[in-house]
Protein backbone atom coordinates (compact mmCIF):
# COMPACT_ATOMS: atom_id res chain seq x y z
CA UNK A 1 0.00 0.00 0.00
CA UNK A 2 2.87 2.35 0.74
CA UNK A 3 4.50 1.61 -2.62
CA UNK A 4 1.17 2.17 -4.38
CA UNK A 5 0.61 5.35 -2.32
CA UNK A 6 -2.79 4.12 -1.16
CA UNK A 7 -4.15 4.40 2.36
CA UNK A 8 -7.01 2.27 3.69
CA UNK A 9 -9.70 4.62 2.41
CA UNK A 10 -8.19 4.85 -1.08
CA UNK A 11 -7.79 1.07 -1.37
CA UNK A 12 -11.35 0.56 -0.14
CA UNK A 13 -12.63 2.92 -2.84
CA UNK A 14 -10.51 1.24 -5.51
CA UNK A 15 -11.93 -2.23 -4.87
CA UNK A 16 -15.45 -1.25 -3.76
CA UNK A 17 -15.47 -2.19 -0.08
CA UNK A 18 -15.84 -0.39 3.24
CA UNK A 19 -12.71 1.05 4.83
CA UNK A 20 -13.38 -1.11 7.92
CA UNK A 21 -13.03 -4.17 5.69
CA UNK A 22 -9.59 -3.04 4.54
CA UNK A 23 -8.53 -2.51 8.13
CA UNK A 24 -9.62 -6.06 8.94
CA UNK A 25 -7.39 -7.30 6.12
CA UNK A 26 -4.48 -5.47 7.68
CA UNK A 27 -4.99 -7.39 10.92
CA UNK A 28 -4.97 -10.76 9.16
CA UNK A 29 -8.42 -11.33 7.64
CA UNK A 30 -8.23 -12.92 4.18
CA UNK A 31 -10.76 -11.60 1.61
CA UNK A 32 -12.61 -13.71 -0.95
CA UNK A 33 -10.74 -14.62 -4.13
CA UNK A 34 -12.47 -12.06 -6.38
CA UNK A 35 -11.61 -9.30 -3.91
CA UNK A 36 -8.05 -10.60 -3.52
CA UNK A 37 -7.55 -10.33 -7.26
CA UNK A 38 -8.97 -6.79 -7.28
CA UNK A 39 -6.65 -5.76 -4.43
CA UNK A 40 -3.62 -7.33 -6.13
CA UNK A 41 -4.47 -5.43 -9.31
CA UNK A 42 -4.91 -2.14 -7.45
CA UNK A 43 -1.59 -2.55 -5.67
CA UNK A 44 0.34 -3.93 -8.63
CA UNK A 45 1.29 -7.03 -6.63
CA UNK A 46 0.85 -10.77 -7.01
CA UNK A 47 -2.00 -12.36 -5.04
CA UNK A 48 0.35 -15.06 -3.72
CA UNK A 49 2.72 -12.42 -2.35
CA UNK A 50 -0.08 -10.63 -0.50
CA UNK A 51 -1.77 -13.75 0.88
CA UNK A 52 0.64 -16.71 0.71
CA UNK A 53 -1.63 -18.82 2.94
CA UNK A 54 -4.18 -19.18 0.13
CA UNK A 55 -1.62 -21.09 -1.91
CA UNK A 56 -2.15 -24.85 -1.39
CA UNK A 57 1.36 -25.52 -2.66
CA UNK A 58 2.83 -23.70 0.36
CA UNK A 59 1.80 -26.29 2.95
CA UNK A 60 4.34 -28.45 4.77
CA UNK A 61 5.97 -30.91 2.40
CA UNK A 62 4.61 -29.17 -0.70
CA UNK A 63 6.57 -28.10 -3.77
CA UNK A 64 8.52 -24.91 -2.92
CA UNK A 65 9.22 -23.71 -6.45
CA UNK A 66 6.94 -20.69 -5.92
CA UNK A 67 9.65 -19.32 -3.62
CA UNK A 68 12.26 -19.34 -6.39
CA UNK A 69 12.35 -15.88 -7.95
CA UNK A 70 15.38 -16.66 -10.13
CA UNK A 71 18.12 -19.23 -10.64
CA UNK A 72 21.57 -18.47 -12.02
CA UNK A 73 24.33 -20.77 -13.22
CA UNK A 74 26.88 -18.60 -11.44
CA UNK A 75 26.71 -15.97 -8.70
CA UNK A 76 28.52 -13.65 -11.10
CA UNK A 77 25.48 -13.84 -13.43
CA UNK A 78 23.19 -12.10 -10.95
CA UNK A 79 22.55 -8.56 -12.27
CA UNK A 80 24.08 -5.85 -10.12
CA UNK A 81 20.71 -4.14 -9.78
CA UNK A 82 19.26 -7.24 -8.12
CA UNK A 83 21.83 -7.02 -5.34
CA UNK A 84 21.47 -3.26 -4.92
CA UNK A 85 17.66 -3.41 -4.88
CA UNK A 86 17.76 -6.12 -2.20
CA UNK A 87 20.09 -4.04 -0.05
CA UNK A 88 18.21 -0.80 -0.61
CA UNK A 89 14.83 -2.41 0.03
CA UNK A 90 15.69 -4.16 3.30
CA UNK A 91 14.23 -2.37 6.30
CA UNK A 92 14.10 -4.97 9.10
CA UNK A 93 16.63 -7.77 8.76
CA UNK A 94 19.90 -8.36 6.93
CA UNK A 95 21.70 -11.66 7.59
CA UNK A 96 24.93 -12.45 5.72
CA UNK A 97 26.82 -15.74 5.93
CA UNK A 98 29.86 -16.87 3.99
CA UNK A 99 33.64 -17.01 4.07
CA UNK A 100 34.53 -13.47 3.02
CA UNK A 101 32.01 -11.85 0.59
CA UNK A 102 33.76 -8.45 0.23
CA UNK A 103 31.67 -7.86 -2.90
CA UNK A 104 28.69 -7.09 -0.63
CA UNK A 105 30.59 -4.23 1.01
CA UNK A 106 31.69 -2.98 -2.42
CA UNK A 107 28.18 -3.11 -3.83
CA UNK A 108 27.61 0.62 -3.51
CA UNK A 109 29.96 3.51 -2.66
CA UNK A 110 28.01 4.10 0.58
CA UNK A 111 27.08 0.55 1.60
CA UNK A 112 28.31 0.98 5.16
CA UNK A 113 26.46 4.29 5.58
CA UNK A 114 23.28 2.68 4.30
CA UNK A 115 23.57 -0.08 6.86
CA UNK A 116 24.12 2.48 9.62
CA UNK A 117 21.01 4.38 8.50
CA UNK A 118 18.92 1.20 8.37
CA UNK A 119 19.94 0.27 11.90
CA UNK A 120 19.09 3.77 13.09
CA UNK A 121 15.58 3.09 11.77
CA UNK A 122 15.32 -0.20 13.66
CA UNK A 123 16.83 -2.78 11.32
CA UNK A 124 18.89 -5.72 12.62
CA UNK A 125 22.08 -6.70 10.80
CA UNK A 126 24.09 -9.85 11.43
CA UNK A 127 27.25 -10.60 9.46
CA UNK A 128 28.98 -13.97 9.84
CA UNK A 129 32.48 -14.37 8.38
CA UNK A 130 34.83 -17.32 8.59
CA UNK A 131 37.56 -17.05 11.20
CA UNK A 132 40.62 -16.42 8.99
CA UNK A 133 42.78 -18.49 11.36
CA UNK A 134 40.52 -21.55 11.62
CA UNK A 135 41.45 -24.86 9.93
CA UNK A 136 38.39 -24.82 7.67
CA UNK A 137 39.57 -21.62 5.98
CA UNK A 138 42.88 -23.27 5.10
CA UNK A 139 40.96 -26.28 3.78
CA UNK A 140 38.65 -24.08 1.71
CA UNK A 141 41.59 -22.11 0.35
CA UNK A 142 43.23 -25.33 -0.76
CA UNK A 143 39.98 -26.65 -2.20
CA UNK A 144 39.44 -23.54 -4.31
CA UNK A 145 43.16 -23.47 -5.23
CA UNK A 146 43.53 -19.76 -4.49
CA UNK A 147 47.08 -19.87 -3.19
CA UNK A 148 46.64 -18.96 0.46
CA UNK A 149 44.75 -15.73 -0.26
CA UNK A 150 41.43 -16.55 1.48
CA UNK A 151 42.51 -15.43 4.99
CA UNK A 152 43.57 -12.09 3.53
CA UNK A 153 40.25 -11.70 1.71
CA UNK A 154 38.39 -12.33 4.97
CA UNK A 155 40.50 -9.75 6.81
CA UNK A 156 39.87 -7.29 4.00
CA UNK A 157 36.11 -7.82 4.35
CA UNK A 158 36.36 -7.37 8.12
CA UNK A 159 38.27 -4.15 7.58
CA UNK A 160 35.33 -2.84 5.52
CA UNK A 161 33.14 -3.40 8.58
CA UNK A 162 35.11 -1.20 10.99
CA UNK A 163 32.56 1.67 10.73
CA UNK A 164 29.90 -0.76 12.01
CA UNK A 165 31.67 -1.90 15.19
CA UNK A 166 29.84 0.43 17.57
CA UNK A 167 26.57 0.72 15.67
CA UNK A 168 23.51 -0.46 17.67
CA UNK A 169 21.72 -3.20 15.76
CA UNK A 170 24.85 -4.55 14.04
CA UNK A 171 26.47 -7.79 15.15
CA UNK A 172 29.52 -9.30 13.46
CA UNK A 173 30.71 -12.82 14.21
CA UNK A 174 33.38 -15.32 13.17
CA UNK A 175 32.54 -18.96 12.55
CA UNK A 176 34.69 -22.05 12.11
CA UNK A 177 32.13 -24.02 10.11
CA UNK A 178 32.87 -25.81 6.85
CA UNK A 179 30.11 -24.15 4.81
CA UNK A 180 28.14 -25.90 2.10
CA UNK A 181 26.45 -22.69 1.00
CA UNK A 182 26.49 -18.94 1.52
CA UNK A 183 23.33 -17.11 2.57
CA UNK A 184 22.54 -13.43 1.96
CA UNK A 185 19.18 -12.48 3.44
CA UNK A 186 17.43 -9.13 2.98
CA UNK A 187 14.10 -9.14 4.85
CA UNK A 188 11.90 -11.68 3.07
CA UNK A 189 14.23 -12.30 0.14
CA UNK A 190 17.63 -13.95 -0.05
CA UNK A 191 20.38 -15.08 -2.37
CA UNK A 192 21.77 -18.56 -1.68
CA UNK A 193 24.89 -19.95 -3.33
CA UNK A 194 25.39 -23.73 -2.94
CA UNK A 195 29.13 -24.44 -2.94
CA UNK A 196 30.53 -26.65 -5.69
CA UNK A 197 33.65 -28.75 -5.40
CA UNK A 198 36.77 -26.73 -6.41
CA UNK A 199 34.65 -23.79 -7.61
CA UNK A 200 35.32 -20.27 -6.37
CA UNK A 201 32.65 -18.04 -4.88
CA UNK A 202 31.62 -16.21 -8.03
CA UNK A 203 31.41 -19.52 -9.93
CA UNK A 204 28.85 -21.15 -7.65
CA UNK A 205 25.23 -21.38 -8.81
CA UNK A 206 22.80 -19.02 -7.09
CA UNK A 207 19.13 -18.99 -6.14
CA UNK A 208 17.09 -15.84 -5.55
CA UNK A 209 14.41 -16.80 -3.03
CA UNK A 210 11.40 -15.09 -1.48
CA UNK A 211 9.74 -16.19 1.73
CA UNK A 212 6.21 -17.48 1.23
CA UNK A 213 5.86 -20.37 3.65
CA UNK A 214 7.27 -21.42 7.03
CA UNK A 215 7.86 -24.84 5.43
CA UNK A 216 9.63 -23.74 2.25
CA UNK A 217 13.16 -23.61 0.96
CA UNK A 218 13.58 -20.04 2.24
CA UNK A 219 12.88 -21.20 5.79
CA UNK A 220 15.38 -24.03 5.42
CA UNK A 221 18.20 -21.65 4.53
CA UNK A 222 17.10 -19.13 7.17
CA UNK A 223 17.42 -21.92 9.72
CA UNK A 224 20.85 -22.75 8.27
CA UNK A 225 21.94 -19.20 9.06
CA UNK A 226 20.62 -19.44 12.62
CA UNK A 227 22.43 -22.74 13.22
CA UNK A 228 25.77 -21.32 12.08
CA UNK A 229 25.21 -18.00 13.86
CA UNK A 230 24.92 -19.83 17.16
CA UNK A 231 28.52 -21.02 16.72
CA UNK A 232 29.94 -17.56 16.02
CA UNK A 233 32.23 -15.65 18.33
CA UNK A 234 31.82 -11.85 18.41
CA UNK A 235 34.09 -9.67 16.30
CA UNK A 236 35.96 -7.67 17.30
CA UNK A 237 36.61 -9.86 20.37
CA UNK A 238 34.86 -8.58 23.46
CA UNK A 239 37.10 -7.37 26.24
CA UNK A 240 36.98 -9.39 29.45
CA UNK A 241 36.87 -7.19 32.53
Amino acid sequence: MLRAQLDSAALAAAVGVDVKTVNRWLTGRIPHQRTRLAVADALGEDEADLWPRVRPDLAAGADSTAEVVGAYAHRADIPHQVWTSLLAGATKQIDLLGYAYPFIMEMLPDTMNRIVDKCASGARVRMAFADPDCPHVAERDDLEQIGGTLPGRIRNALNFCEPLHDVPGVRIGLHGVHLYNSVFRFDHQMIVTPHLYRARGYQHPALHLRELSPHGIFAAYADQFEQVWQTCTPYPPQEVS
